[in-house]
């Protein structure tokens, strides 16, 4: 029967049609969830000052506004060093509270989990309102610990689930038998644990740092015009005047992310080549 026609590597011709039908699938949502991301990229080089698609003209003037405005570089500046020091703080406090629930094993461990991730749940704007609200009292509206605190706070829910995720099928033992050859509770856990759980730690600082490269609703709301984040001066410049910058600064950080991706991606395959 033609339904039982065997294709080269001797695969049923009926197994293959549906493997097809599935990657065609997965290749159109791709295409759907990226095309408004490659839209931006031409308009970057709009040869006029309107974000207009498809662009008129060829121009490298956005970027060189970019690099050259104080404004725009300014605040790429601040959002990459405000970024640094949320994913580090938020990777060691992510990492020790993930650690902790783990060691619980209890209800109590659970509860402690969720209201961990409770910033994940609650909209934007109910912390923001509640953040202003304190920082109002206690000065920190437009200061770098503002920021890092506000972002910290935003960022630990995915560190908690990051590693969380890797102490799920940790295997315990392990433990048990460093310090049964009499390793201290330090020793064991920088030689065994740690580099056990590494690639959890390292998942959840980059979601850390982008979570706060991004954050923009929080970072509106304890804003000021000396120290503003790339996210602030993004959105005022489309409610303002709606400059082509902003289609460089999207092409950038596009480009700047996906060579990051690709970078891990070729490091983990030769990891699991090795």
């Amino acid at each position: 029967h033609a339904a039982e026609i065997q294709d080269e590597r001797g695969q049923p011709m009926r197994l293959r049609l549906p493997r097809l039908l599935l990657g065609l699938t997965c290749l159109l949502i791709a295409v759907w969830l990226v095309a408004p991301t490659l839209v931006v990229i031409p308009m970057s080089f709009a040869g006029k000052k309107s974000l207009a698609f498809p662009p008129s003209g060829f121009s490298l003037q956005w970027y060189e506004n970019f690099f050259t405005n104080p404004q725009w570089f300014g605040s790429l500046v601040v959002s990459a060093k405000v970024a640094l020091m949320v994913a580090a703080a938020a990777t060691v406090i992510g990492t020790m509270a993930a650690i902790g629930i783990e060691r619980m094993k209890s209800r109590t461990g659970g509860l402690i989990r969720a209201v961990l991730i409770t910033p994940m749940i609650v909209p934007g704007v109910v912390l923001a309102v509640g953040i202003y609200a304190v920082y109002l009292d206690t000065q920190l509206v437009g200061t770098w610990a503002g920021y890092v605190l506000a972002h910290t706070l935003l960022a630990i829910p995915f560190v908690v689930i990051a590693v969380g995720a890797n102490l799920a099928v940790f295997d315990a033992r392990l433990e048990v038998a460093a310090a049964s050859l009499g390793a201290s509770r330090l020793a064991t856990f920088f030689t065994v644990t740690l580099p056990l759980i590494l690639p959890g730690i390292l998942s959840g600082a980059l979601f850390a740092f982008v979570t706060s490269f991004d954050e923009v609703i929080v970072s509106l709301f304890i804003t000021s015009p000396q120290l503003k984040t790339l996210p602030v001066q993004i959105f005022a410049s489309m409610t303002r005047d709606a400059d082509p910058t902003v289609a460089a600064v999207g092409s950038l950080i596009f480009m700047g992310t996906s060579l990051i991706i690709g970078l891990g991606l070729i490091l983990g395959t030769r990891r699991r080549g090795a």
